[in-house]
């Protein structure tokens, strides 16, 4: 075309309106059912994981056969149903109220009583790991779920009895008392920590190994075991003040 010749505008087709939503309703369909099949791999995909939500102690030591057998001590030895958690590190506010701190998973309470001593205070990572190599120790050694060993051993380290201070003006002595069971509880775990750190205190094993040590003994009601001469005495002494 020579440029003096007159410009030819194209022809512009405009397409009905009604293709338009056949062709989006279409897409649609084709979206969804596409949708659809990302959907079902994805239920799928989760099908296969289902058996993994039980709960496990660092993902090994099961909490569904772990039993409590003195029945006073059920309700302050937290180690089943809500309480049975991954990792001994839940980060809950147990002491802002009275009795709180009985809800507190029992092995996580175990590894806050080895935050002892100016040196380890606040230490919780290094005392979570102490309790995984304590309970590989224990399974290593026993054969048994070293869950049920720790439960077994705070139950036979707790004393039942205990003396207590009475009277005033000059006039002291020592009158014998039941102990809580609560308190029970408090006070084997205090012996069990404290056994294990004297224990290992200036020694070549580690604290996972005294730990594992102390609290195997304690579960059979060893004399071997420090929580267990602990209670003993203290039993003793509160008969000979009735």
């Amino acid at each position: 075309m020579s440029p003096m010749d007159p410009e030819v505008e194209e022809p512009q087709y405009e397409e009905p309106e009604g293709e338009d939503e056949d062709a989006a309703a279409e897409g649609g369909e084709e979206d969804g059912a596409e949708g659809g099949e990302d959907a079902d791999e994805d239920d799928e995909g989760y099908a296969v994981v289902g058996g993994a939500t039980e709960v496990k102690l660092f993902g090994k030591w099961s909490f569904d056969d772990v039993e409590v057998r003195d029945i006073s001590l059920v309700d302050y030895i937290a180690c089943t149903g809500d309480h049975a958690t991954f990792l001994p590190h839940t980060a809950g506010r147990y002491q802002k109220k009275r009795f709180r701190k009985a809800s507190c998973p029992v092995v996580e309470r175990l590894a806050l009583c080895l935050m002892r001593k100016g040196r380890n205070s606040g230490k919780k990572l290094m005392a979570c790991r102490i309790v995984q190599h304590t309970l590989e120790i224990i399974h290593l050694l026993t054969d048994q779920n070293p869950i049920q060993v720790v439960v077994d051993a705070i139950i036979n380290s707790g004393p039942r009895e205990d003396s207590t201070r009475v009277g005033g003006a000059g006039v002291v002595r020592r009158q014998a008392v039941d102990m809580s069971p609560f308190r029970r509880v408090n006070y084997a775990l205090y012996l069990l920590a404290t056994g294990a750190r004297e224990a290992s205190f200036r020694n070549l094993k580690t604290m996972a190994e005294c730990l594992a040590e102390e609290l195997i003994n304690a579960a059979r009601g060893s004399s071997n075991s420090y929580a267990i001469k602990k209670k003993d005495e203290i039993e003793r002494v509160a008969k000979s003040n009735r």
